[in-house]
């Protein structure tokens, strides 16, 4: 490979991980702007209540810039350390993907179990001292799903333990509207609402997934090429 091409070849792959880079920035920016503008819109699993959009934004957009940063400067330094760190580190996230797709599919009617119980034992903090943020996430997604408890409408008998529901069940909201006559209740179950909603939107969730595994392919093709290229080089000079 001539110096031209190995030139060439570096600053197409600092040019790629910085995009890389810029994307982790974006993904945290973001987070942090729904952390601070949306704080009180938290998650609806009771067993894990810091697994909100915000946070996970955050997590991944740091993880992201900490990978991209290696590298970055791994490239513009043709540091074998770190190109070397990068091509395992994201190796290992792409591998993770892989495997947590298999495993959802392989055990998708555990794991749909496992929600249903998870969201109804959270229906148990709704209203509650110190649950704003769930409180807020029902009433968000029982009125813009128009939907009403986990199951059924009824899942909310047993929190009130009366024949009533949120205020966000009703056809038209108004005050103590969850105790009048249950034909002006929402009576879709939610969980099923929403997951009508991500099959409706699947396609849109495979390109993602597909473009997102491109850009880790090339991420690994690149960094392991620098890599290749960089032992070459301190061989021959050896």
């Amino acid at each position: 490979m001539s110096y031209n091409s190995v030139k060439s070849l570096k600053w197409l792959h600092f040019a790629f991980i910085s995009l890389f880079s810029l994307g982790g920035c974006g993904i945290l920016g973001v987070g942090v702007w729904l952390s601070v503008t949306q704080g009180n819109f938290a998650t609806l699993s009771s067993s894990l209540p810091s697994l909100s959009a915000a946070n996970l934004l955050i997590a991944v957009g740091t993880i992201i810039m900490v990978i991209g940063c290696l590298g970055c400067v791994g490239a513009v330094k043709e540091s074998r350390p770190l190109l070397l760190s990068f091509f395992i580190l994201l190796l290992l996230i792409f591998f993770l993907e892989i495997l947590s797709i298999m495993l959802f599919f392989v055990y998708q009617d555990q794991i749909d179990h496992y929600a249903q119980r998870d969201l109804k034992r959270g229906l148990q903090l709704f209203g509650t001292e110190g649950n704003v943020g769930l409180t807020n996430a029902w009433m968000i997604v029982q009125t813009d799903f128009r939907c009403c408890g986990v199951t059924n409408h009824t899942d909310w008998f047993e929190v009130y333990n009366a024949s009533r529901v949120p205020d966000s069940c009703c056809l038209e909201y108004s005050d103590n509207c969850g105790l009048v006559n249950p034909g002006t209740w929402w009576t879709a179950p939610c969980y099923e609402r929403v997951k009508d909603w991500i099959q409706q939107n699947l396609v849109a969730l495979w390109i993602f997934a597909l473009c997102t595994a491109l850009t880790q392919i090339l991420g690994l093709v690149f960094s392991m090429t620098m890599f290749c290229q960089a032992v070459k080089v301190e061989t021959f000079y050896a």
